[in-house]
């Protein structure tokens, strides 16, 4: 199978949701890691067609979702500086922070703009020398080559007013999180294809063995999604706990070596907070020592920030696959994507914004009507 189309065809789908009813026999709790993962699912209504037995929970696979509130706020504090540049992709420019968001800021007068690539800040930072341009790096590895790439131009070429506030998380460190928690519930895992096809599968295979738990790495596609169940109910079933790659057409198991010597010259591991889940220990990326000269974290002085997440919002839980969209007292009433309460109902990848937009938090024939046109 080459083409997109082929990753959707329902013929191939039910079979595959055939295999899985036929492997399993008994209750199992699979997450799916990447945010894209989770709106595939619930556009093409995965968990519908699989035996209600399998439960799939969605993790913190959304990179805007986990940024924390610390790390919002500062961004908040230096675009509201005279004489800023503030550029960022263009869904973090609704997330919440304590105060509002950056859309807000820019209504206000503060000079905030979208970027479509890290490089576009660059470019911004030497076509306006007498102003301070700050890119706003966040995500997980999958986006840390192209902000490295940004960092290693800004460095080479000598651009001096060029910043990046950095808040990089890692998936692995997240994973090990959630296997270690009292109430963790997930037996298995479906991998994240984007990240894995960067960074490879290797570093999965420890906590593979170290939790006995199944990792399956998975792309974004019904057929991709499906393969991916079958292949953990199948281990779980069997009790092996492995690394399998069931999305080759993109991942290795090495990844791409190039990407990572990048990373790996411009950034450094460090802990970082993830929003809704807390302090992870070596969890993140930070700039390493060569590169302090463009960390906008230590140049506008915003380390010491006070934050207030709102009270009715619980996407910590549902980032931690303890709780579902439709389980908050708030979803779809105090908190839409029109005026969210949290991240997870703003992103693109945010489980929150999935259940909102294909209709999960409706009732009956309405959202029969609102998943119909996404179901494979």
């Amino acid at each position: 199978m080459k083409y997109v189309d082929e990753f959707r065809d329902g013929g191939r789908a039910r079979l595959l949701a055939r295999r899985i009813a036929e492997a399993v026999t008994r209750p199992w709790v699979v997450m799916e890691v990447c945010g894209g993962q989770t709106h595939s699912i619930v556009r093409y209504g995965i968990d519908r067609l699989i035996p209600s037995s399998i439960e799939l929970v969605h993790g913190p696979g959304c990179p805007v979702c986990v940024t924390s509130l610390e790390m919002i706020d500062r961004a908040h504090a230096i675009a509201s500086q005279p004489g800023v540049v503030f550029t960022s992709f263009g869904d973090m420019l609704r997330v919440p922070g304590s105060r509002g968001d950056l859309l807000t800021l820019r209504s206000r007068g503060a000079d905030v703009r979208v970027v479509y690539a890290p490089l576009d800040a660059v470019r911004i930072a030497k076509e306006n020398p007498s102003r301070r341009v700050v890119f706003f790096a966040i995500g997980f590895e999958t986006t840390a080559p192209a902000n490295a790439m940004a960092l290693w131009r800004a460095r080479q070429e000598g651009i001096t007013n060029f910043s990046a506030l950095v808040s990089h998380v890692l998936v692995p460190p997240m994973m090990a999180a959630i296997l270690q928690s009292r109430d963790n519930r997930v037996q298995g895992f479906l991998g994240p294809g984007h990240v894995c096809a960067v960074m490879g599968f290797r570093e999965y295979e420890s906590l593979a063995a170290r939790y006995r738990v199944p990792i399956v790495v998975t792309g974004f596609e019904p057929i991709d999604l499906l393969e991916g169940i079958l292949l953990t109910v199948r281990q779980l079933e069997a009790g092996r706990a492995e690394v399998e790659n069931a999305y080759g057409r993109a991942v290795g198991p090495d990844g791409n070596r190039a990407a990572r010597d990048l990373v790996y010259e411009v950034f450094e591991v460090s802990d970082r907070k993830w929003r809704g889940v807390g302090s992870i220990p070596k969890s993140g990326y930070r700039l390493a020592h060569e590169y302090r000269a463009y960390d906008a974290e230590r140049l506008f002085e915003v380390e010491a920030i006070d934050t207030r997440e709102s009270p009715l919002c619980i996407s910590g839980q549902i980032l931690r696959g303890l709780k579902k969209p439709c389980d908050c007292p708030a979803f779809g009433r105090q908190c839409t994507p029109q005026h969210p309460l949290g991240a997870t109902m703003v992103s693109a990848e945010g489980a929150c914004a999935a259940y909102h937009q294909y209709g999960r938090w409706l009732g009956g024939a309405e959202a029969g009507a609102a998943a119909a046109s996404g179901a494979p």
